[in-house]
């Protein structure tokens, strides 16, 4: 690793000011611009800090942003900054597909500053213009320079009133005219209506439509992505038969204007159907190279699966940000002590680091986890766009679904979770909204939520391994995939077979381990939802009654746990790869450690359930290796938060300052708060002796 080439007058990582943490700084095992340096690479640190710079010297930017401001101001400003960003290009059109790692960066600096700003931008150029790129032909391609000169702005429209999970129940149609070479794109009732629809409640002038289309003679092929205009780009007014509005303010993004559609026989050209997996000839006829219905519904909603992983990033993001602030709060907020003359950082206490410190780790292990599934569902959007038809690609996009399916409910679920124990560790000043604690909290709820329900989404990771599994044990096929996921599983019965054998602490501070008991916990729930599974389709049960009936405790904790394993071991290898520098080893097989026996722990009854472990010995062994870890880790916290937290300006929370002066700051905020510090002009029409209650009275 070549070492960072700096420049006195404007440093890539320059040294955090002086102040309390600077005592917590120096008690670090490793150093910390080397680790930031190994993590994201030099063009990576230079990229972000680019943007950092940019934003914080751009007064456009220098306003109040969250749930401080008014929503009507906020969702203008909003759309103001969303402008800016386009002035300053940071990441041109046409080098986006070959810089995937900086369009995950861009996103996340984004999102570090405000998530309603990244959404905006995101829903525009990645998730409207990358639909059309990847779901449209070369007839499409004309609108791609009109999105990135913001000539034209979009939105992304599938979910309806009364459909979300389900996508295939959309009840939007889109019936071929052939005297006219028309679509007819029609809302059959308000309960079709589109609805949540990031954009369109007032800026968007375009969106890429999801309906039902129907040829000639009343045939439906499915459900398939439109281009329709549906307000004018010059005034901003609805188009004729498209009804649109907003939805309201919600409990965050409320800067994002979230909207909702109706379309009463709207004509648009055939030409914008978007017509990779499907397209209609001038007369009427329906033409697919894909035969399968079910394969064409999945390439339809093909770009779900980038939504998917673009939200593990976006809620890694929310926990950095909040352990950020916590652990800088706990290293300077002193509370108790040995004696009544001396008061000691809270994080000096066990409870904190056990509260705090596993939650730093998922944020290292999850980030990890996050980038190499972009680089992963970048190989396969290069396939598609090459037009690689063969039984690899479909493999891959399989995987990559299901990674994606899982990925986003453990990944915003930590987030949330962790979000807030951050909030109830800081204590009452983790409860003012300045700290900011209770935006990232509302602001990452919606990943729970969004681009499918966390628990309807498992059930597509669990019924992917179900079906690894039917195939081995009829036709005795291997268990293997492209990304080696589940390579694992082919030993399975080998698997079941095997006991942890440690009884100490001790056995369990490498990862290696609990990587090794996730296998067979993986093993273990995938035998018993299987059997499960038949066992109620034996039972005369339709398969619908028997795949919901294995839910709760067979196929939901499988699918987490297949990709908590897969977590675990990508960071593993990483922490572990010759190429880690010699003095970052240690402090990065401690953090992929704490975060594989700290999840693992959370299955702890079923390990015991299965008989992987017995006796008392291994279950405290296990609580044990949490703790150590965290003592070992306690003075590498704040060195930690320095290599993933953003400057000032961006954490944009008094209590997570660099520096420290946590009371200082704190102060200083408070006062630009009330701003003027005389007395309310309703204050001083009471007399000084003049009781207030009868003051108030006399005013009434």
């Amino acid at each position: 690793m070549a070492p960072l080439r700096e420049r006195s007058d404007d440093p890539v990582l320059p040294d955090p000011p002086q102040g309390p943490l600077h005592v917590a700084r120096a008690r670090a095992s490793f150093p910390w611009k080397e680790l930031a340096l190994f993590w994201e690479g030099e063009d990576m640190l230079r990229f972000k800090k680019t943007i950092f710079s940019a934003l914080e010297n751009d007064p456009l930017f220098a306003h109040p942003r969250g749930s401080r401001l008014f929503v009507e101001k906020y969702q203008e400003l909003n759309f103001l900054r969303c402008k800016r960003l386009f002035e300053y290009d940071f990441l041109p059109a046409g080098d986006m597909l070959g810089s995937l790692p900086k369009v995950l960066a861009l996103i996340e600096c984004l999102g570090m500053y405000d998530w309603s700003l990244a959404a905006k931008f995101c829903l525009h150029v990645l998730t409207f213009g990358s639909a059309i790129y990847s779901s449209g032909s070369e007839r499409h391609f004309k609108y791609l320079p009109k999105i990135f000169s913001m000539e034209i702005f979009g939105c992304f429209a599938l979910t309806e009133v009364s459909h979300g999970s389900n996508t295939k129940g959309i009840r939007t149609t889109a019936h071929y005219d052939p005297t006219t070479q028309e679509f007819i794109i029609h809302s059959p009732d308000f309960e079709a209506a589109k609805f949540w629809v990031g954009n369109m409640g007032k800026t968007a002038t375009h969106a890429v439509v999801f309906a039902q289309l129907y040829t000639p003679g009343g045939r439906c092929h499915g459900l398939h992505p439109f281009l329709v205009q549906i307000r004018d780009p010059k005034t901003l007014l609805p188009m004729p038969g498209v009804m649109v509005g907003d939805i309201g303010k919600k409990l965050g993004q409320n800067g994002l204007d979230n909207g909702f559609a109706m379309f009463h026989k709207v004509r648009i050209p055939r030409q914008d159907l978007l017509n990779r997996s499907g397209d209609v000839t001038p007369e009427g006829t329906y033409v697919t190279h894909i035969k399968d219905v079910g394969q064409r519904f999945s390439e339809s909603l093909g770009s779900l699966s980038a939504g998917r992983v673009t939200i593990v990033g976006m809620s890694v993001v929310n926990l950095k940000l909040a352990v950020s602030i916590a652990l800088r709060f706990s290293a300077t907020r002193h509370q108790f002590g040995p004696t009544d003359e001396e008061e000691v950082p809270v994080l000096e206490y066990p409870m904190q680091q056990w509260r705090l410190l596993p939650y730093l780790a998922a944020a290292y292990a999850l980030d990890h986890f996050s980038k190499s599934l972009f680089l992963d569902l970048g190989k396969l959007q290069q396939g598609l766009l090459g037009k690689d038809r063969s039984v690899r690609q479909a493999e891959l996009g399989r995987e990559i679904h299901a990674l994606s399916s899982a990925g986003k409910p453990l990944v915003s679920w930590t987030a949330q979770r962790g979000i807030q124990e951050c909030r109830e560790a800081c204590g009452g000043h983790g409860y003012l909204a300045m700290n900011r604690l209770g935006d990232l909290r509302d602001d990452n709820d919606p990943n729970c939520t969004y681009e499918g329900d966390n628990n309807v989404l498992l059930q597509q990771t669990s019924n992917y391994l179900l079906g690894l599994l039917a195939r081995r044990d009829q036709g005795g096929a291997h268990i293997e995939s492209p990304l080696k996921t589940v390579d694992f599983l082919d030993a399975y019965p080998d698997i079941l077979g095997r006991r942890f054998e440690g009884s100490s602490p001790e056995d369990l501070l490498d990862s290696s381990v609990p990587l090794a008991a996730y296998k067979w916990l993986v093993c273990y729930l995938l035998r018993e939802s299987y059997q499960r599974l038949n066992q109620e389709k034996r039972s005369g049960k339709s398969d619908f009654e028997a795949r919901n009936n294995c839910q709760v405790y067979h196929c939901r904790p499988l699918a987490l746990a297949f990709l908590e394993l897969t977590v675990v071991r990508r960071f593993h290898e990483h922490a572990h790869q010759p190429g880690v520098p010699p003095p970052l080893r240690a402090v990065l097989r401690r953090l992929s450690a704490l975060y594989a026996v700290w999840s693992l722990s959370q299955h702890t009854a079923l390990l015991y359930r299965g008989g992987y472990l017995s006796g008392e010995h291994a279950g405290k062994a296990m609580e044990s290796a949490v703790l150590a870890l965290c003592a070992q880790l306690k003075d590498d916290a704040v060195a930690l938060v320095d290599v993933i937290a953003p400057p000032d300006f961006i954490l944009d929370s008094p209590i997570g300052r660099a520096d420290g002066e946590l009371y200082k700051n704190l102060w200083t905020a408070v006062l630009q708060g009330n701003k003027v510090l005389e007395r309310a002009s309703w204050w001083s029409e009471f007399a000084v002796n003049k009781p207030v209650i009868g003051s108030l009275k006399s005013k009434l």
